[in-house]
């Protein structure tokens, strides 16, 4: 059974930095994509951005480009997101994801982006930018 875990969600001011964490356990194969998603209220899933775990290659939505960090950590199994000089507008659920098997697999919701197929996700952290 495949799990994937958020933490590090909350209430921040704008301007200010969080680091989301993503812990999985389950995956047997190597080298596939993990991503990190969001979800503002009332409005839909969006990415923000994904990281190779092969050989690191990483992919930013526009939004997010040079604010956002993506990293992994292989000897952990555990992706990161730092957030710097956050803005009210990225108020959001923001979700981990991990890549579809070449086999297929899912949990019933897939999303694709950057050329891959995101299809199992974790239970989301909230993330509130707000003074």
């Amino acid at each position: 059974m495949r799990w994937l875990v958020e933490s590090g969600g909350g209430l921040v001011q704008p301007g200010g930095s969080l680091r989301l964490s993503c812990a999985a356990s389950g995956y047997t194969y190597s080298n596939y994509s993990m991503g990190w998603f969001r979800q503002p209220p009332g409005d839909e899933r969006e990415g923000v951005a994904a990281i190779y775990t092969g050989d690191g290659t990483t992919y930013y939505a526009d939004f997010v480009k040079g604010r956002f960090t993506i990293s992994h950590d292989n000897a952990k199994n555990t992706m990161y997101l730092q957030m710097n000089s956050l803005k009210p507008e990225d108020t959001a659920m923001y979700y981990c994801a991990a890549e579809s098997p070449p086999n297929g697999g899912s949990d019933g919701y897939l999303f694709v982006i950057w050329g891959r197929v995101f299809g199992y996700w974790g239970q989301g952290t909230p993330v509130t930018v707000s003074s």
